[in-house]
């Protein structure tokens, strides 16, 4: 009797807290339910407690988006289980039937912090149910919580949210943060979607990413290559007489995207024609090559051999990205540029001298790309190996400024020599020449021009270097180019790059920012849109279980006008008033179910229905679950 008391006493403590917590402007955990003897379009209040249904519904999904905290609507709803409410020991009926381990307090132990906490020492900490408190100088309190007829105490150490605080009841599209709005153009409009120069590049991305050919207009293309389909060729194919070989690797070459049937995702897959691999001992370098992860790195995924192009072949597979271009197309596919460095005939006078902007890339462009590809040096000599393929047809861009080396590994398994015991014997060497090729690209960078790298041109080379650009990149590619009497490391160029490293990850930190703003107004879009998606799925729908008229009946009904609501209002001349931010505005709040009242109009005009979005969402969650128990039968 004791104890029925006690608990009776903390239910009405409950009872006036979540009153509380509604004034303040936070969500009711006890919504109003329907009365079954009202009209089916007016539905009326009663007392009957919903926890269990609030619990399962978007509020939940509210508190977790915005503050990964299932129980950021009031205290009392912390760890409950979905389907259980604080009243379910009293019945084995209402029993979640938890096991030990997801008991109530490891379940709050798993939860996010709430962020208001954060604002309040832990000593603030308040009973959330049939709490007996210790002495307040330990700071902490021992609560005790039913559930399915099991009594569970634990140590809650929450700090209790600050009195006044007030959320959002629903999802709102909330402004740029200040340090990225600074960064952008000003628009004449606050922008629900993402830039579009961003969403421009992801749909060429996705547009390369799918792209198919037509096997039947190039069959010289395998439909199938191990375990590799849709092959798509990322360049031009050699010709099938083709003799001479390519520059880079002594060997044609064909480069293709093809999915994995075993993880079906797309790989660039580099074909060596007419190679035939006697010894398996080079795949101990591809191993150490597959282990290599950077972010200005290509990752080689396999190696393997096929006859299924018709003769021996060697088939490098590599992670593939979508967009990608090479360095030489990018900035060296100009013939023009390679002006200054021909020879003039008799009588002619050189042209006007090159300059940053006006044929000459920036400085600061130039130090990106020395940051990312020193850093990609970095890790390939640290890992034991050697780049290689340091050369503008290898290193490809994407976006504006990502670099990623492109091919490593292919030396190292075309060249590989059987007689040497030590596979990494000459990687010393291979290395030193890696940062002879890292200068040639930087000095071509600096010329925009190929021609600035060969022998003959090399004082010209850098005298132009010397009167645009800064001394530090000149030293740096005096110090690349130039033979020295010890074995140099990439860490050796680190102080020259000097502070514009930082300048380089603030770059890079800027644009993260800028990307999280675009993706936080795509998740908003994205859960707006399953809610549209349902919501389609209910209105004008011409029969059901052989009801023609169910759309026009019951709660469709009401979602029916929601939907002239939302989108079919018109003004006071009857033209069509279109309005995105109220079309926004009420999605959100029917998906939070706020107990805010609209007036939904019949087609007639004839009636009016007074409803609260509460009740259009659970119209519209009953309704739903309705149509997804007979599409999976269980009607």
């Amino acid at each position: 009797m004791q104890f029925g008391m006690s608990e009776q006493i903390s239910m009405n403590l409950e009872v006036k807290e979540n009153i509380k917590s509604e004034q303040k402007g936070l969500y009711s955990l006890f919504s109003m339910t329907p009365n079954p003897s009202a009209s089916e379009f007016i539905p009326k209040g009663g007392s009957t407690s919903r926890l269990s249904n609030v619990s399962q519904s978007s509020m939940s999904a509210f508190s977790q988006a915005l503050f990964s905290h299932p129980s950021m609507g009031s205290p009392a709803t912390a760890g409950l289980a979905p389907g259980m409410s604080l009243s379910a020991g009293s019945s084995p009926l209402h029993s979640p039937k938890i096991t030990p381990h997801t008991s109530p307090a490891p379940r709050r132990r798993s939860h996010t912090p709430n962020p208001a906490n954060y604002m309040v020492p832990t000593s603030a900490s308040a009973s959330v149910a049939n709490a007996v408190s210790q002495p307040p100088s330990t700071g902490q309190v021992i609560q005790k919580e039913t559930v399915g007829g099991t009594t569970y105490f634990y140590t809650d150490t929450t700090p209790a949210p600050v009195t006044g605080m007030v959320f959002p009841n629903y999802h709102i599209y909330h402004p740029a943060a200040p340090h990225v709005a600074y960064m952008q153009p000003k628009a004449n409009a606050p922008s629900f979607f993402m830039a579009d120069e961003l969403r421009q590049e992801l749909i060429n991305r996705h547009l390369i990413t799918m792209a198919q050919i037509d096997q039947a207009d190039i069959p010289a293309v395998p439909a199938e290559v191990d375990s590799y389909h849709s092959l798509f060729p990322l360049e031009p194919l050699p010709p099938p007489n083709r003799i001479q070989k390519t520059s880079n690797f002594g060997y044609i070459t064909s480069c293709y995207k093809a999915v994995n049937s075993k993880d079906d995702l797309p790989y660039c897959l580099r074909r060596i024609h007419g190679f035939r691999l006697v010894n398996t001992k080079c795949m101990v370098l591809v191993d150490m090559w597959k282990k290599i992860q950077h972010s200005n790195i290509v990752t080689l995924r396999e190696v393997f051999t096929t006859k299924a192009f018709g003769e021996h072949s060697l088939v490098f597979a590599y992670d593939f990205h979508a967009g990608g271009e090479t360095m030489m197309s990018r900035h060296f596919n100009d013939p023009s540029a390679d002006a200054y460095f021909t020879k003039r005939k008799w009588g002619q006078h050189d042209g006007p001298l090159p300059r940053q902007h006006a044929g000459l890339l920036p400085e600061s462009l130039i130090w990106a790309y020395i940051v990312q590809l020193s850093s990609a040096l970095r890790t390939i000599h640290t890992a034991g190996l050697a780049c290689r393929v340091m050369d503008p047809t290898k290193i490809l861009v994407t976006g504006k400024t990502r670099l990623r080396v492109n091919c490593v590994g292919i030396f190292d398994v075309l060249t590989f020599d059987n007689s040497q015991n030590n596979p990494l014997a000459l990687m010393a060497q291979f290395q030193q020449a890696d940062l002879i090729s890292l200068g040639k690209v930087v000095l071509a960078l600096a010329c925009n021009s190929l021609s600035g790298i060969q022998r003959e041109n090399l004082q010209k080379a850098m005298e132009l270097v010397t009167i645009n650009y800064s001394s530090d990149l000149k030293n740096l590619i005096l110090y690349l180019l130039t033979d020295q009497n010890r074995l140099r490391s990439v860490n050796d160029i680190m102080p020259m790059i000097g502070a514009r490293f930082y300048t380089q990850l603030d770059a890079a930190q800027m644009r993260n920012d800028v990307i999280e703003e675009d993706l936080a107004k795509e998740v908003q879009n994205g859960r707006l849109f399953r809610l549209l998606a349902k919501l389609g799925t209910i209105n004008e729908r011409p029969e059901f279980q052989k009801d023609p008229t169910w759309s026009e009946t019951g709660d469709r009904y009401l979602l029916k006008l929601f939907r002239d609501h939302l989108f079919h209002q018109v003004t006071e001349a009857g033209t069509p008033w279109i309005d995105l931010s109220h079309i926004i505005s009420c999605l959100n709040k029917l998906d939070a179910g706020v107990p805010e009242k609209i007036s939904l109009i019949s087609r007639d005009e004839k009636s009016v229905l007074v409803v609260t979005y509460s009740d259009l969402k659970r119209c519209f969650e009953n309704t739903f679950q309705e149509l997804i128990a007979a599409a999976n039968g269980q009607l």
